[in-house]
């Protein structure tokens, strides 16, 4: 598995990447950067020719849009790999290819390019969880913590899970004390105890 993260912060201008995989050294061949011109990610099958051309083509004034389509043009490896670019303006584009390795995507926005393959899949309740300690551990609610809810819904008139702590010091280990989820398809019992 291997996934990325392509950033900028508005605030401060300062761009970032980050990367996880079960590639040996992943972060020596992939991550291409340069001041003033942007950052560049190749994954899937490397290419670090990708970085070193879009690096040029990025400092000699190229959008990120215009950087992505030149270097696909010229990539034999185009269908089975993974590319993120961003310029210093913080556009980002990127491709995964139709042959991509199984369990792969990408997502881009202002100043953020996300692409992964192989990826493990987790339950959706795991992945909000997942979610929200993230946002915690990056500062979460500047006021504190006090609440926190999940809602699972299906095609049910009903919700398929409904959890919530609504008033304790640190609600997202209050969850994680409790038991693991289990998953229910059918509506809850409603008789009495």
């Amino acid at each position: 598995m291997t996934w990325s993260i392509l950033a900028r912060d508005p605030g401060t201008g300062l761009f970032g990447i980050a990367i996880a995989s079960k590639f040996f050294a992943v972060g020596a061949p992939c991550p291409w950067a340069r001041g003033g011109a942007g950052i560049i990610w190749t994954q899937a099958l490397v290419n670090p020719v990708l970085g070193h051309d879009g690096l040029a083509f990025l400092e000699g004034g190229m959008a990120a849009g215009a950087a992505l389509d030149a270097l696909i043009a010229a990539d034999d490896g185009r269908d089975h790999r993974q590319l993120h670019v961003m310029d210093w303006q913080g556009r980002a584009a990127a491709p995964t290819g139709a042959a991509g390795i199984s369990g792969c995507g990408h997502e881009t926005a202002e100043g953020l390019s996300v692409a992964g393959n192989m990826l493990a899949g987790l339950d959706l309740v795991a992945r909000l969880l997942a979610a929200m300690r993230a946002g915690e551990a990056a500062g979460g609610d500047k006021r504190g913590r006090q609440a926190a809810a999940i809602l699972i819904q299906g095609p049910e008139p009903y919700a398929r899970l409904s959890l919530r702590v609504d008033d304790h010091a640190d609600p997202l280990a209050e969850r994680d004390a409790g038991k693991p989820l289990g998953r229910r398809a059918d509506p809850p019992d409603r008789g009495g105890p």
